[in-house]
């Protein structure tokens, strides 16, 4: 066998396979066992496992009575994000599905807003599916229908 620096280096494609062992259970009879596992399989493990967190992260627009567009960067929720109006202006609602909840005290909002609307978007965490989100004009602290092409959204949802 070669060392390993005898190997060329490449860049890993998401179906290319690493070399690696399953470490059995504690005090079980089991045998560690060789198996494949895939650069994707792998780099999901690594990010919800070391960040502590899954993450929903993405760019929303609206305009009118619209539901917000998100343009979703990120998903390691295992969930889906639901983005609709919710029939007053300025009012949305985050609803996720897929068996994913928002944890109770484990479950942290970022927004970042910009633009020339001037509006700052709110979240009110009200159950373990929902958000409600208040957009706010800065100016006069109405409600707005207008959410800036620069608004970013980032949900964590911590172990």
């Amino acid at each position: 066998m070669a060392t390993l620096t005898a190997y060329p280096t490449g860049t890993p494609k998401a179906d290319d396979l690493l070399l690696g062992t399953k470490v059995p259970l504690v005090n079980t009879d089991d045998s560690p066992i060789t198996n494949n596992f895939t650069i994707s399989s792998v780099a999901a493990f690594a990010n919800s496992y070391s960040l502590g967190y899954t993450v929903y992260t993405a760019l929303l627009t609206q305009a009118g009575t619209a539901a917000p567009v998100a343009t979703v960067l990120q998903n390691t929720t295992g969930g889906t994000i639901t983005w609709t109006r919710s029939g007053a202006a300025g009012r949305y609602l985050a609803t996720i599905s897929g068996g994913v909840t928002y944890t109770a005290n484990k479950t942290s909002v970022l927004v970042t807003s910009g633009g020339a609307d001037a509006a700052i978007l709110r979240p009110v965490i009200i159950s373990t599916t929902a958000i409600d989100w208040y957009n706010i004009d800065t100016g006069d602290s109405s409600a707005t229908d207008v959410i800036s092409a620069t608004t970013t959204v980032e949900i964590r949802i911590y172990s």
